[in-house]
């Protein structure tokens, strides 16, 4: 092909000509130029040249080469192969180019100098061969490991968001989600919760967690175009275009197909594509959330003319939808970028139906636990305070249960002369137990003002009980108090009590501890015979002990030691008021309840022996009061007990301040009010919780405004402020010596 090649060698002629039909009949395609001073023309091509260029003999042959450097793809493979020559070196390098009919081919190029006698480059030898079968499969390969690392990288992303997913509380719980996202296989990802509307959301307020209802989509604000930017048409409250000019057309935007809310009423599965470049109704889901990733997309180098929209499913409805972008600028081979986007659809779909798995879960989590905190809230008494006795009642559950239990306590003015006390515990920790604990406490207070004596009173229970098949079991004790007669100086007051199959009370008195272990039994219910009743008589300064298993029930000990350490501790009590007793047995023994806590402290004043009495329980109290009016009387009897425990001699401003909060919480409060008072050295504290969210607002005078003066008292006497809790609200107040609240 092309003629001798003419090089100049001392070969004999007919190894030259051997030579010649070698390189010709070569499977490669090789070609000779001249030097670089005459312009490199090409002097021989071979027949592998012709097949894999496309290009014949005569018309290259004596050509210059530039003809088939503008077939080169890429400008700087020119350069390169252009400073090779200039330097005269040997260069090999794999370009793309184009066969003359347009083809694209891969080829690994080789250019070598010929040399003369003087050491001249006289002419270039090149070789060419055709690669693009094996970088095709290169790029396979490297597809396929791209694909690999991206499908772990998705495991990684499923495995590190559900490890999010189980903390909800986190409150950027799902905005730490979407940032995983973001960074590994779309460029922004963001959760919309619905809960009367859509609405962007970092977390999840477990204790609101979304409906999954609602189709008020964000406010219009009049006078700003629909899509919120210059030059759109506003539209009307039909959500069509408003127009001044009568010329111009009206187009029906209602009429626009609202596939956003489709998505969130389960019409469609969805993923749905969201234009952004599109109009919607002003009051469709489309257009709020066109809108609002208008303003959060605008950070982005390069903003993105639709989103990807995916439905966060609950088990009954959507509750949101997973919004992402970027998604579609994946790279590699045809195949594999259908295979990525789908493996990226798919990801955003897993992520979307495990987080609306946890935020269901939450949802039906936060309904029980309201039902059955309102009516384990509904079961706790609201008792009175009784005349000649101190009393103080807690009630705590174990926080792994979240204020749901079976325990239970009342306190009963049956009579004038006779006070009822009960202390149950029904097995469970759920709605069921608090139901249980419901009707055992009607039961049991409905027996105890009929026949008062406890033995008869849980005979009558236990008929009931086998009658109602009740499916929880249950322990209790019913207690007595019989007031001592006025009129005989050696009279007492006396307690009768029966126990089925719970702990034994605690009688203190001096230092000693008796436990009041007489008329046992068996649990409700399984009674086989007749119960019994115990009688003790009591003296002033003796204190009674009332409570649940989980005031001493630990896993790592037994129940024996348990009620040991708890009749240790109360052989050390020294307070002289029913709230110090109960406050320096939970400091010892309910720092770690595993169980709910019930317990009921009774104590008979003694006004001798208390007043020469050495107290060192902690100096602080709390006690559970109901909203009603009737809790503010008790808060200030409390305070003004516990100050002459604590040998304060002047309570009257703490008995106010107490006063003016508790009854701040009962008249804009509900649930039941947590009191809670603390010695703190430079002053008495005091606490109220209630389960309002919104704060106290001290006013001004004003003849026809009401409310708001007790916290302008509360200023006088005290310095106070407020903070935010998990159910409502806790207002403080510390108040000043008595020579600076004078001066306020």
């Amino acid at each position: 092909m092309g003629g001798p090649l003419g090089l100049g060698t001392d070969l004999p002629a007919h190894v030259l000509e051997l030579c010649t039909r070698a390189m010709d009949s070569a499977g490669v395609a090789m070609f000779v130029t001249g030097p670089r001073s005459a312009g490199m023309p090409l002097v021989w091509v071979n027949r592998a040249f012709e097949r894999d260029t496309g290009f014949a003999a005569q018309d290259v042959v004596g050509r210059s080469p530039r003809a088939l450097e503008a077939l080169l793809a890429e400008p700087v493979e020119v350069d390169e192969l252009r400073a090779a020559i200039l330097a005269g070196r040997e260069i090999t390098h794999t370009v793309r180019a184009r066969r003359r009919d347009g083809q694209p081919v891969w080829a690994q190029l080789s250019l070598s100098p010929i040399l003369g006698p003087e050491g001249e480059v006289t002419h270039w030898v090149g070789v060419q061969v055709d690669v693009s079968d094996h970088l095709e499969r290169y790029a396979a390969q490297v597809a396929s490991l791209a694909l690999e690392r991206r499908e772990r990288a998705v495991l990684d992303v499923v495995a590190r968001s559900s490890d999010l997913l189980a903390d909800l509380d986190q409150p950027y719980a799902l905005r730490d989600i979407t940032s995983l996202l973001a960074g590994y296989v779309v460029d922004w990802a963001g959760f919309y919760l619905n809960d009367d509307g859509l609405r962007f959301a970092d977390g999840v307020d477990t204790s609101a967690p979304p409906s999954g209802r609602g189709q008020r989509h964000g406010r219009y604000t009049p006078g700003v175009g629909a899509l919120g930017r210059p030059g759109i048409a506003e539209t009307d409250a039909l959500g069509d275009a408003a127009v001044t000019d009568e010329s111009s057309p009206r187009p029906r935007l209602v009429d626009v197909p609202d596939r956003v809310q489709d998505l969130l009423d389960g019409r469609i599965e969805g993923p749905v594509e969201l234009d952004l470049t599109a109009e919607f109704p002003q009051w469709s889901a489309s257009g709020w959330l066109r809108r609002d990733l208008e303003h959060r997309l605008s950070r982005l180098a390069r903003r993105p003319r639709a989103v990807t929209v995916t439905a966060v499913p609950g088990r009954r409805r959507i509750l949101g939808l997973l919004v992402s972008c970027g998604d579609e600028d994946t790279t590699g081979p045809r195949g594999v970028d259908t295979e990525a986007r789908e493996s990226v659809r798919t990801l955003l779909q897993v992520i979307a139906r495990r987080a609306g798995t946890a935020i269901d879960n939450v949802r039906l989590y936060a309904r029980e636990h309201r039902l059955a905190e309102t009516l384990q809230r509904a079961m706790l008494p609201e008792q009175a305070d009784v005349t000649g006795l101190d009393v103080w009642t807690y009630y705590a559950p174990n926080s792994e249960h979240a204020q749901v239990g079976g325990d239970w306590y009342d306190v009963l003015q049956i009579t004038p002369d006779v006070v009822g006390l009960v202390i149950g515990d029904v097995v469970g920790h759920d709605v069921e137990a608090a139901a249980a604990m419901g009707q055992l406490r009607s039961v049991v207070r409905s027996y105890a003002y009929e026949l008062t004596t406890p033995g008869p009173v849980l005979d009558r229970v236990d008929q009931l009980v086998q009658g109602m098949r009740i499916p929880r079991s249950a322990s209790l004790v019913y207690a007595a108090l019989t007031r001592p007669d006025a009129t005989d100086t050696e009279d007492a007051w006396r307690i009768e009590y029966s126990r089925a199959g719970h702990l034994p009370p605690l009688l203190l008195r001096e230092g000693t501890v008796t436990q009041l272990d007489d008329a046992g039994g068996a649990l409700v219910g399984f009674g086989g015979r007749t119960r019994s009743t115990g009688e003790v008589s009591l003296r002033p300064g003796d204190t009674l002990v009332f409570y649940t298993d989980g005031l001493i029930e630990r896993r790592d000990r037994a129940l024996r030691v348990g009620l040991d350490a708890l009749v240790a501790a109360s052989a050390a009590v020294t307070a002289v008021d029913a709230a110090g007793v109960g406050e320096e047995l939970l400091s010892r023994l309910a720092d770690a309840p595993e169980d709910d806590v019930a317990l009921v402290v009774v104590r008979i004043p003694d006004p001798v022996g208390d007043a020469t009495a050495v107290v060192l329980s902690p100096r602080s109290r709390r006690w559970l009061l109901p909203s009603e009016p009737a809790s503010i009387g008790r808060a200030r009897h409390a305070v003004v007990r516990t100050c002459q425990a604590w040998g304060v001699k002047d309570s009257a401003n703490a008995e106010l301040v107490v006063s003016e909060l508790v009854a701040n919480g009962v008249l804009h409060g509900w649930g039941h009010l947590a009191l809670r008072l603390f010695d703190t050295g430079d002053g008495i504290r005091v606490e109220v919780e209630d389960s309002n969210p919104a704060p106290p607002v001290p006013t001004d005078g004003h003849a026809n405004r009401m409310g708001g003066f007790g916290m302008q008292i509360v200023e006088r006497l005290a310095d106070w402020g407020w903070r935010p809790t998990a159910s409502g609200k806790l207002v403080w107040a510390t108040l000043r010596p008595q020579s600076a609240a004078r001066q306020a």
